[in-house]
């Protein structure tokens, strides 16, 4: 079904995805989602994070299914043929497949102090812009301001795009969206958190970033 700009683009038509269907390799072969922030494992953290900006929310995680299902959102393992743990666009084909919504938003399960207003401020530019996806940007220590391609907006209507690039071989999401119309959003205004996309690899930046919660 092609979703086209006439659709509102406001917080009940979009599904929030989290992606906790990684290997770990980083946290030692860890499962990221279930380890805990601040107490709570990080998928429960990030779902209870996002799900007052969406209307509906689903996890995608490929192990340890039953402590996924007990936070209480359906989950959903990789259903495509892209081989063991092919990466954050086996999740983002998942969920295209699952969703009901006319729009869908990728989210990863590491990053637990994203914006409260990620989804109002990626859903107005995407649809001022009339754009196929909306990727967030924040400013790195290095003062650049680089695209965070896992936090992404994108109609439904994108599964096809999606299935022909992953058959072709493609693996990086930001190889994929260059394809379409995307809008970058900067999340680096006045007032917005300067970790609001730091992500936990390590169980130590797991630590860091605890300590840095209010």
């Amino acid at each position: 079904m092609t979703m086209n700009m006439t659709t509102p683009l406001h917080a009940e038509a979009i599904t929030g995805v989290i992606l906790a269907g990684g290997r770990g390799s980083r946290m030692g072969g860890a499962d990221k989602g279930l380890q805990n922030f601040n107490g709570v494992p990080l998928a429960l953290h990030t779902l209870m994070r996002l799900s007052p900006q969406v209307g509906e929310v689903m996890i995608n995680a490929n192990r340890n299914l039953a402590a996924y299902e007990s936070f209480g959102a359906p989950v959903w393992p990789d259903s495509t043929g892209l081989g063991d743990y092919a990466g954050p666009l086996a999740g983002f084909i998942t969920a295209l497949e699952r969703c009901e919504t006319p729009y869908l938003l990728t989210v990863p399960c590491d990053t637990p102090l994203f914006p409260h207003d990620l989804v109002a401020r990626m859903a107005g530019a995407m649809a001022r812009e009339e754009a196929d996806f909306a990727v967030a940007a924040a400013r790195e220590e290095d003062g650049q301001l680089r695209p965070q391609p896992v936090f992404c907006l994108m109609g439904t209507g994108m599964l096809e795009s999606l299935a022909r690039f992953t058959q072709a071989g493609g693996r990086k999401i930001d190889a994929w969206t260059a394809q379409h119309k995307t809008v970058v959003v900067p999340f680096d205004q006045p007032g917005d958190d300067a970790h609001g996309f730091s992500n936990a690899n390590t169980l130590a930046e797991l630590h860091q970033l605890e300590a840095r919660q209010p």
